[in-house]
């Protein structure tokens, strides 16, 4: 889906085949989905323009490509709906579609056939997309192999749907910025979201304590039991979060070195005032889109640091591809590399081991796609819509 401005001889080899129609020919770029007049039984939601989601999706039935030598034909299970799904839609992400587009950058589905020189998948497999853009949102589809990557098909099937963005985020972000030990503490807000879910419980596991900022709401008590039951050590509220007695948090535990914002705005102001010095904040979301403000004394007297994390950036940036920092948005369409093969292993050994489960889901049928939209665009949204086919 993330193919914006490309002609279609730039898209890359691993998409072409879910873009066209079943007969073959090859549309002009701006006609790469053809909806089906026969009523075919391959359903998708799509969008032709941006907008408000309930306004330019559209479930539209359409064709589906032959499966060549080296594709896959994916019967969809189970799709989510992620806040960039949204800002995608709406015309408001780092990378657009080029239109009309198949909504949808996660899910999981079940090999229904493969090509004659498919080696890594068969029948029956357990597939996720190993790269953005698929377009996931539909009940079967054409895919290269490369553009898959196989999961175990006795975990969860929530879990194996939320697989590929948000636990991945929660992991690197963890890992690559600051060098931490069991006992070391990190702080986040956004906490309730589907990444900050994925922190509480992956910091658990590599023996992280975890201070939660969540915003106030009626059924805070409800949602606090829920995150502890996850892992987390400390529940608080944005409003809290700026009181004096913050200090009675690090009375037993040390001051974090990393912070993970989604928010911005004064929420992020708040994680740097009780950053360690030498310590990190890590953005990777917007939702108050404000910006993120740091006081030139905490650069300077604590030497903090500011960071920035997108997933798709640090999948190419660990591709074979160029690392040219002005390279075409195709370079963002690579192949997956074994170090993400790695890290989705990684993230099922955790599932396997109850370390790492789902966030609070709600399953909603494909044909009800109005709903779901509508609802994960609520505040104090505690359940993930997820699409099924």
């Amino acid at each position: 889906m993330w193919v914006c401005a490309l002609r279609e001889a730039r898209t890359p080899a691993l998409l072409r085949r879910s873009l066209l129609p079943a007969s073959g020919s090859r549309p002009p770029a701006a006609a790469s989905y053809s909806a089906s007049a026969e009523g075919s039984r391959v359903r998708a939601l799509v969008y032709g323009h941006h907008g408000h989601p309930t306004k330019v999706v559209e479930l539209k039935n359409l064709e589906l490509a032959a499966v060549g030598g080296s594709d896959v034909h994916v019967k969809m299970l189970a799709a989510p709906i992620n806040p960039s799904d949204i800002n995608m839609i709406q015309g408001n992400y780092g990378l657009l579609p080029q239109l009309p587009a198949v909504g949808g950058n996660e899910g999981v589905g079940q090999v229904v056939a493969v090509g004659s020189n498919v080696t890594g998948v068969k029948p029956g497999d357990w597939v996720i997309p190993a790269t953005a853009g698929l377009g996931t949102w539909r009940t079967e589809a054409v895919f290269s192999e490369e553009a898959l990557i196989g999961v175990p098909s006795n975990i969860p099937l929530q879990s194996a749907a939320t697989l590929g963005v948000n636990p991945c985020t929660a992991y690197r972000m963890l890992k690559d910025f600051e060098q931490l030990q069991p006992g070391d503490s990190v702080i986040q807000n956004a906490s309730n979201s589907g990444v900050g879910q994925a922190v509480i419980q992956i910091a658990a596991a590599l023996g992280l304590r975890t201070i939660n900022v969540v915003r106030d709401r009626p059924d805070l008590q409800k949602l606090t039991d829920r995150l502890k039951n996850l892992g987390a050590e400390q529940v608080i509220t944005e409003e809290e979060l700026r009181t004096p007695e913050m200090k009675n948090v690090f009375k037993d535990m040390s001051q974090p070195r990393l912070a993970l914002n989604c928010v911005g705005g004064k929420s992020s102001t708040e994680l740097l005032r009780h950053l360690a010095p030498g310590g990190t904040m890590v953005t990777y979301g917007g939702m108050a889109k404000q910006p993120v403000i740091a006081s030139v004394s905490q650069l300077i007297f604590k030497d903090l640091k500011l960071r920035g994390f997108w997933l798709s950036q640090w999948k190419k940036d660990h591709s074979a591809g160029p690392a040219a920092a002005a390279a075409p948005l195709s370079d963002f369409l690579q192949p997956p590399t074994d170090q993400f093969k790695e890290l989705i292993l990684t993230l099922c050994d955790l599932i396997h081991r109850g370390q790492l489960t789902a966030p609070a889901c709600s399953e909603v049928p494909l044909q009800d796609y109005q709903c779901a939209l509508e609802t994960s665009m609520q505040p104090f949204l505690s359940s993930k819509q997820i699409l099924t086919m």
